[in-house]
């Protein structure tokens, strides 16, 4: 054995492909002087980039731990045996497949295992928080099973559990799917459970966006509840992006055999190593206080939004996102979006439950506290952000109101470096 690990460097690409070098200096420059409020997005961890810059992407490992149909993969066995062995540690579970390229094809994955096309779907509507992969008809869950779908109340936007029951009791679906991506509120896994017992179905929870609050206990466990649990590792987890599944050992073979050879050829041996790194730092102490803050933050910054006479869908939020109805600012989604770019506040245009405008226009956008509570954030900053928002979307054709408010984002962010917030938290006693 001789030599140390190769390092990368950005060097070699600074000097052999300059325009990706300069893209890629623009993109670091950009997250580190915006304010980061879409959900979906957080700031891994130096050593989770650091797994992912590896000679491991150099490694064909098509197969499992133990059972590939290639030589030389010995130490990527020990990589992805530990990436499973941490997640079934944080999560319980009987068995993990940690080799998903992304929370899609798990689902797909998981979808596939125990049902065949044609079957029936019961799912969350896109428009009222679910996913597109949930039964929308542009996915392959639209194309390949027949869906029906569930969705919110309007009277108060909360989960229509009823509905779903009757759903459920009525179309005798092959699976029924929970959890979503734009649902302020807890989740009760257990209703989910009964009615799949009840009609004979499967459940799977998709936990993409609360997998961190999950993990430390915040949110109530789907995995004791669900036949798999889906997931991706790059929201609230603070991973690399990528996809999970946990199951029930009545349905890991057949799982198994989804992923590899159904879905995907050779797993992303570099991703699947820095998927062990996060689930091992999810394993500390200090993450539940991390999770914790995210949703003190959240709280915090829905109620100083509130207090400015924004309207949040379902009156507020129990996670790490909300979800603001501009119909009453006069504002649709697209051009809230817009105007708070301008200022470097990044959230995304969202459906809101019963919208009248189309999907890509909206009347509401999503708003999450992962990122900036990475960044070492806290409630005074959650309601100077609903200020700085607030303003923003007072006039958002006024350029030099945008450019005015850009430059106060930028003197808060400076203060608070992309890589270090969090590990305060994670440290403090």
């Amino acid at each position: 054995m001789g030599g140390a690990p190769l390092e990368i460097s950005l060097d070699a690409l600074k000097t052999q492909d300059p325009a990706i070098y300069d893209a890629i200096a623009h993109e670091d420059r950009r997250q580190r002087s915006t304010l980061e409020l879409i959900a979906s997005e957080n700031f891994p961890s130096p050593a989770v980039l650091a797994a992912m810059a590896t000679v491991l992407n150099n490694k064909y490992a098509e197969g499992y731990p133990g059972k590939r149909y290639y030589g030389g993969c010995e130490y990527v066995d020990v990589v992805e045996t530990l990436a499973r062995e941490r997640a079934l540690k944080l999560f319980g579970g009987d068995h993990v497949n940690v080799q998903p390229h992304s929370g899609a094809t798990a689902n797909m994955a998981a979808y596939f295992a125990v049902a065949d096309p044609g079957a029936t779907l019961l799912g969350m509507n896109l428009s009222h928080g679910g996913h597109l992969t949930h039964g929308h008809p542009v996915s392959f869950s639209g194309r390949f099973f027949k869906v029906v779908q569930y969705g919110v109340r309007e009277s108060d936007q909360l989960l229509d559990y009823d509905a779903m029951d009757r759903l459920a009791d009525e179309h005798k679906p092959a699976l029924i799917v929970a959890g979503a991506s734009a649902y302020p509120r807890t989740i009760d896994f257990a209703r989910f459970s009964a009615a799949a017992k009840r009609v004979g179905a499967r459940l799977i929870v998709d936990m993409a966006h609360i997998a961190g609050l999950v993990a430390a206990g915040i949110h109530p466990s789907p995995v004791p509840h669900a036949d798999m649990v889906t997931t991706t590792t790059h929201k609230t987890l603070r991973g690399p992006r990528g996809g999970m599944v946990l199951c029930r050992q009545d349905v890991a073979a057949a799982l198994d055999k989804s992923v590899f050879p159904g879905m995907q050829g050779g797993p992303l041996m570099h991703v699947i190593a820095a998927k062990a790194v996060c689930l091992g730092e999810a394993l500390t102490p200090g993450f539940k206080r991390y999770q914790q803050q995210v949703v003190t933050n959240a709280k915090a910054l829905a109620d100083a939004l509130t207090a400015r006479g924004f309207r949040l869908v379902s009156g507020g939020t129990d996670n790490h996102l909300m979800l603001l109805d501009l119909r009453s600012k006069g504002l649709t989604g697209k051009v809230a979006e817009a105007a708070l770019e301008k200022a470097q506040i990044t959230v995304n245009k969202n459906a809101i439950p019963y919208d009248p405008e189309k999907p890509f226009t909206t009347s509401g956008v999503r708003i999450g506290t992962p990122a900036v509570t990475t960044r070492g954030m806290r409630e005074p900053e959650m309601v100077a952000i609903a200020d700085l928002i607030a303003r923003a979307l007072e006039a958002p054709a006024d350029e030099a109101r945008l450019a005015a408010i850009r430059s106060e984002v930028e003197q808060l962010t400076s203060g608070f470096p992309l890589h270090q917030g969090v590990e305060a938290i994670l440290a403090r006693s």
